[in-house]
């Protein structure tokens, strides 16, 4: 073919260019999805032509969250408790375990993670922008930290992509903290921070006496690390997988090469809890309490981007090294 078509007068050549061209833009065109958000009472629901992808939900719990995440075959891949309480085996735990969300367990010593009595809480305090478009969507907010007397420890920014390609959803979230009302001291804890309670079948172990019985999970992260070996080790992303109502699907989760002290720790529990912390070392590492304290002084801010990949198949089939590298690849904040 190559021989043959040296020999073709330029104009033909430019013809079955732009031939191959228009039949690249038509295939792609085909697979484009619209990214359409819409804002209701104490929430922003994002919808892939027509169909719920997840609802930014910044009212009613103590930090805003992502609940449901729909993936492909249209299923929910976070747990359903504690925001509907009739999940079907599921385990009625961590009741902070809230489907997605970022925050932290020590913050100028006030807890984030959990909700018990006297935790912090963020509150959105302003919805910046919303824009649809094809293939993505975006909601730009501002918040603020608040201790158990409603005083101010540190605001954020925050900036959530939804991305939607053929057989696969996508969410970047960045959040900056900002040190906008004195220093702020993020605690050495493995309590944190950009978290998600996965689909309880994408569990590693089931919990029979907590009504989980069926579980189908599998892990592994950037290092070739499997299991429940991944918690507390550093890698640059992780990958649960599983079987879900007949449909093997997954759950890929990337720390950014730009994120402080990348690449990360992962508290990744056998039953279901993955998140990624950058500040845990005492408990990751057994390292001196206090060794991954972080002081960010007054006036100065810190970004940390991560990117969920809720895909179809295994690791390998969903091409996950592959998605981090373009991922990795993308400097734009």
């Amino acid at each position: 073919m190559n021989s043959f078509r040296k020999f073709l007068p330029s104009q033909v050549k430019f013809i079955i260019h732009v031939s191959v061209f228009m039949l690249v833009l038509a295939a792609v065109d085909t697979v484009r999805s619209e990214v359409v958000l819409h804002l209701q009472d104490g929430r922003v629901r994002v919808e892939s032509d027509g169909e719920l992808f997840t609802e930014y939900v910044y009212r009613g719990h103590p930090k805003p969250i992502l609940y449901p995440v729909i993936g492909p075959y249209g299923i929910g891949m976070t747990r359903n408790y504690p925001m509907r309480e009739d999940g079907v085996g599921e385990a009625e735990d961590h009741p902070h375990h809230q489907s997605l969300w970022f925050t932290h367990g020590q913050v100028n010593g006030v807890d984030f993670w959990s909700i018990k009595d006297g935790a912090g809480r963020i509150v959105q305090d302003k919805l910046i922008e919303t824009s649809s478009g094809s293939c993505r969507g975006t909601i730009k907010t501002a918040n603020s930290w608040l201790n158990p007397a409603g005083e101010t420890v540190c605001t954020d920014t925050r900036r959530i992509m939804f991305i939607v390609d053929k057989t696969t959803r996508m969410i970047d979230w960045t959040t900056t903290i900002h040190a906008s009302h004195g220093d702020v001291v993020w605690g050495d804890t493995k309590e944190g921070s950009m978290g998600i309670r996965t689909h309880p079948r994408l569990r590693l172990k089931a919990d029979p006496e907590r009504g989980v019985e069926i579980v189908t999970g599998q892990a592994v992260n950037s290092e070739g690390i499997g299991g429940k070996e991944i918690w507390g080790k550093r890698a640059r992303w992780v990958d649960y997988w599983g079987d879900i109502d007949g449909h093997v699907v997954g759950i890929g989760i990337f720390d950014h090469p730009r994120n402080l002290r990348h690449p990360t720790w992962w508290h990744a529990r056998d039953y279901g809890l993955v998140a990624a912390n950058p500040f845990g070392v005492h408990n990751f590492e057994g390292k001196p309490p206090g060794t991954g304290d972080l002081t960010l002084p007054a006036g100065e801010s810190l970004t940390l981007r991560y990117r969920f990949v809720f895909h179809e198949g295994d690791t390998d089939q969903a091409e996950i090294q592959m998605r981090y590298k373009a991922f990795a690849n993308d400097v734009t904040r």
